[in-house]
Order: C-alpha cells, then sequence, then structure tokens
C-alpha cells in the first residue's frame, strides 16, 4: 500500500532509534511506526489523566490510528507496577477479576479525511475484564492475541481513595527560586484503620507537574508526623521549574490557517502546512495566555467527530536562533505531549545552513496542540533547559498521587489523588 512520503520518512527515523535504544527503560513507548495519535485519558476530556476508581463507573478512554489503513486484530491486557514503574511480583489473576485479554472491537474507517487509516477505541475498563488492586498500571497494546507482539502502551492509575490529600502551590523562599519555581505544600489525612506507627515509612507520594511522569518527583517523603497526618513541607520538596504559557499551534481547520501558520501547500492525497519560525522566549515577560499545559486536543472546524472523520498532515517547524547560527555542542528539540516529552531523533530540528533555521516535520492531525523547545548538550541527557524561560505566575497543574505498602504488601495501593492548579490553588490567589 502506497503511504504518504512523510510518513515513510517517519518510519526510517523510528526504526533508527528503536535500535539505538532497545535497553533503555520506557514506560509509555510506541513500537510500531504506523501508530498515530495514541491516546488514553478521562472519558470526554483529553487532558484528564487516565484514573480508574476501584468499583466506580468513570471509565478511561482510549483512541488510536492505524495509518496502514487495513483492519487488524488488537487487544489490550494490564500489567500492576510498583509506584516506580517497575512491575509487580503477582501474578495477573490476582490483580484482575475476569479475562485478562481482550480484543478492540470498536473501530471506524476514516471518512472526509485525505488521509487514510483505521481508528480504533475502547472504553475501559470492560465489565469482563476489571483491575480489583489499585496502584499503577500499564495498559499493553498487542496484536493477533500475542502478547510479545506489542504496539504501544499506555500508562494508567488506578485508585482506592480512602485518604485525604491536601495541598496549594506557594512561592519558594530560596532566592534563587522565588522568581521562577513553584512549589507545593501538602498534607494527607490517613484512614483511622491504617498503623500511623510507621506511615513515613510505608507512605510515598509522587507529584506530577501538567500530567507528565518524565520529570516527576518521585520517593517524596513526609517531613513530620502529626497524630493520622502527615505533613510535607520542606524547602526541596515538591518544587519544580515555572516554565512559561506553552507555545500554541491550532490546526483545527487545514484550510482556514490560523495565525501560528505562514502557508499550506494543498496536494491531491496529502497536505504540508509550514508555520512561521520561532524564537527563544527566554527573555520576553511574562503574559497570561489559556494553554493546554503541554498537551494537545484533536478537534476540527470541518467534521463532526474528529477522531475518524480528522485528517493529517505533515507541520513544517522552523526555529530562528539568535543570530542565525546553530548552537556549538547542543541539539535542539520539539517537547511536547504528541512527542512524549521525550528527546529522541524523530523530534530532533536540523540547522540549515541556507535559511539559517532549525527544522523539522511532524505528521500531526486535526487539532489544537501545545509545544516547546528545548536544547541538550551533545553526549548529556540530564542538561536539558527550555527555550521558554521560568516565571512564577505560569499556570501549572500538578497532580499529588500517595501510595501505601505496609511491610507485608506485595504491591504499592495508590490510597489518594489530588489536583490542584497554580493559579486557583495558591495563598490570596484565585482565578
Amino acid at each position: 500500500m502506497k503511504i504518504h512520503t512523510a510518513v515513510k520518512r517517519f518510519y526510517f527515523l523510528f526504526l533508527l532509534f528503536s535500535f539505538t535504544q532497545n535497553h533503555a527503560q520506557v514506560i509509555e513507548k510506541i513500537y510500531k511506526p504506523y501508530i498515530a495519535t495514541a491516546q488514553l485519558y478521562g472519558f470526554g476530556n483529553q487532558q484528564q489523566l487516565p484514573i480508574y476508581t476501584l468499583n466506580s463507573k468513570e471509565p478511561i478512554q482510549l483512541e488510536f490510528d492505524d495509518l496502514e489503513g487495513s483492519l487488524k486484530s488488537y487487544y489490550y491486557t494490564y500489567v500492576l507496577c510498583d509506584y516506580n514503574w517497575q512491575p509487580a511480583n503477582l501474578s495477573t489473576f490476582d490483580y484482575i477479576k475476569g479475562f485478562t485479554q481482550n480484543r478492540i472491537t470498536n473501530y471506524r474507517y476514516s471518512s472526509y479525511a485525505l488521509t487514510r487509516y483505521t481508528h480504533y477505541e475502547a472504553i475501559l475498563p470492560d465489565a469482563n475484564s476489571l483491575p480489583v488492586k489499585s496502584g499503577n498500571y500499564l495498559l499493553k497494546i498487542f496484536l493477533n492475541g500475542d502478547t510479545s507482539n506489542l504496539v504501544f502502551t499506555k500508562q494508567m492509575l488506578v485508585v482506592d481513595a480512602n485518604s485525604v490529600v491536601s495541598a496549594q502551590v506557594v512561592q519558594p523562599l530560596a532566592p534563587q527560586y522565588f522568581k521562577t519555581h513553584q512549589r507545593l505544600d501538602l498534607s494527607v489525612l490517613l484512614p483511622k484503620d491504617m498503623n500511623a506507627f510507621s506511615a513515613i515509612q510505608q507512605v510515598k507520594a509522587v507529584i506530577l507537574q501538567n500530567n507528565r511522569w518524565d520529570n516527576a518527583q518521585r520517593d517524596v517523603v513526609a517531613s513530620f508526623q502529626r497524630n493520622n497526618t502527615l505533613i510535607y513541607n520542606m524547602q526541596n520538596v515538591g518544587l519544580f521549574p515555572a516554565g512559561k504559557e506553552w507555545r500554541w499551534l491550532d490546526l483545527r481547520s487545514f484550510r482556514l490557517q490560523s495565525d501560528r501558520v505562514d502557508s499550506a501547500h494543498y496536494f491531491k492525497k496529502s497536505t504540508d502546512i509550514f508555520l512561521k519560525p520561532d524564537v527563544d522566549r527566554t527573555g520576553q515577560r511574562y503574559v497570561y495566555f489559556p494553554d493546554y499545559d503541554g498537551m494537545y486536543n484533536i478537534i476540527s472546524y470541518e467534521s463532526i467527530n474528529p477522531h475518524y472523520q480528522g485528517d493529517y498532515a505533515t507541520v513544517n517547524f522552523r526555529y530562528a536562533p539568535p543570530d542565525a547560527k546553530p548552537y556549538f555542542g547542543q541539539s535542539l528539540y520539539l517537547s511536547a505531549a504528541f512527542t512524549e516529552y521525550k528527546p529522541d531523533d524523530r523530534w530532533k530540528l536540523h540547522f540549515n545552513d541556507t535559511t539559517g533555521f532549525y527544522e523539522t516535520s511532524a505528521y500531526l492531525k486535526q487539532g489544537y496542540y501545545n509545544y516547546q523547545y528545548i536544547l541538550q548538550n551533545d553526549g548529556n541527557p540530564s542538561s536539558q533547559k527550555t527555550l521558554e524561560g521560568d516565571y512564577w505566575e505560569t499556570e501549572n497543574s500538578y497532580t499529588i498521587l500517595i501510595y501505601y505498602k505496609s511491610f507485608t504488601d506485595r504491591n504499592d495501593q495508590l490510597i489518594g489523588i489530588s489536583q490542584v492548579n497554580s493559579r486557583r490553588d495558591r495563598p490570596g490567589f484565585s482565578f
């Protein structure tokens, strides 16, 4: 079958990256290059973490596209993990009630779109396959009932909320962080039937900024305990660079070009979109505007259901470095939910000596996207920095996850979740 040139290029980069990274521990990963726009989110809200409450009727929604366009037999299963996403030492039958494998039966062939694809979706959990333990779950999608033939993986949470988590965003007191970072003060009221004697050793907190696992703070331990309440208020706990409101890209229509679009080329079976050049925002003053906190929303002006009627386009990004010169000893990457925040070759921008721009392309579905740029020192992945700047006033969302594991338990229980916002939930300030 004939595939768009941009998809072929993506295939090559995907395979190259897979060979060089096959020993790395990656939780969320796409193993097949023809999979696009894989989403797992709280039902009806594409920006919501995939959280299922035990014994509730609040489902999770799975969506993805197969760009090869044919009908395939996709299955899914769950793997229970500890708080740090290592597989739990339990049998699947210990944490799943019912079938351990399920076939995805809901699909639609694309319509009203130049791009041919098959859209698959599922509502989780199915009544015939229910998680019975709280914790972190890795959702595995695979082909033809063969669990070794992985297609992609996604992270989800199952909570049994029997603790009360209170949190607020505060401005750090340390001078070096006062204007650039945000910090969380939090407390956890444990259930009365829990043995509070050793709670500090048995309870762990994990803090996410904007639903991201790549920069999560793990192993967060309470500062002290007051009766059945754990208090977390040390200056280095829950400390995050605040960043800036994310760059945006409106692709809800390929015909009605938004402010960020420089030009578009329309072909019989494809569309190429060229964006206006971006620049370093580090020195620009802070201005608030609503964003998706790095995420994206599949939506289209020209279709009723954008999930199977939305089209794809090759979107060309351009970044103008200072003085039109490349960064010495550093590489530039796109970073966003659609890149899984991973600085790999698929999202690396390359300097064009002729134009003086860093350039790359992405194959994106109609929707509204957030993104940013990061610089990384060559050979040092831990040296990442954004080209956006950090401002204490920036709007960010935070999720606090509370895990409990007694000395006799074999898995970490997720016993509490709280979500706060830096503009709504901080002292003396709310919108």
